[in-house]
């Protein structure tokens, strides 16, 4: 993941389902894609865990593996 702070342009660390600048302390809403097919993946959260889940066919997708992208 190489995401971008809009207003300072530092790299974001993603939290959960969103990425955080600590040099703006500003959370950036970020969308998950499936890295097969490049939809949007519905975030399944359960326990405390997030999970990624691909309704066009690819199934469970790992978190290692999705592509965040800013909205």
């Amino acid at each position: 993941m190489d995401l971008k702070c809009p207003t300072c342009h530092n790299p974001l660390e993603l939290v959960g389902t969103h990425a955080h600048c600590y040099n703006c302390d500003k959370d950036i809403e970020v969308r998950a894609n499936c890295p097969e097919c490049h939809q949007p993946l519905e975030v399944l959260k359960a326990c405390g865990a997030v999970d990624f889940f691909c309704q066009h066919g690819h199934g469970l997708i790992s978190k290692k593996r999705v592509e965040f992208t800013q909205r």
